[in-house]
């Protein structure tokens, strides 16, 4: 049964950089890859530490660092949205 989860978090590790890593259109998808690979290791990291029966407070530090992170990524949307007017990558221009 353990094994199941480990197994089932790992596929939605890999699916989620497997979508990072292809769809490069649209910053919206990037960023929700981003928080389902976070969601992911965040399912992993529950898994670890209950195996090991330790405590959890090193997961509540990941998620304020994964809350921070998302917190980020919508702001950068948000001002590339008004900036713009859409989320391709292609108007971006990094010069």
């Amino acid at each position: 049964m353990m094994m199941n989860m480990w197994l089932v978090m790992f596929m939605m590790f890999v699916i989620g950089n497997l979508i990072f890593s292809s769809k490069q259109k649209h910053l919206m998808i990037v960023l929700l890859s981003l928080e389902f690979i976070v969601l992911s290791m965040f399912f992993m990291f529950l898994l670890y530490l209950s195996s090991i029966e330790n405590n959890m407070y090193m997961l509540m530090v990941f998620l304020v660092f994964s809350v921070c992170e998302g917190a980020l990524g919508l702001s950068i949307l948000v001002s590339m949205i008004r900036t713009h007017g859409n989320d391709y990558f292609q108007s971006f221009n990094l010069l």
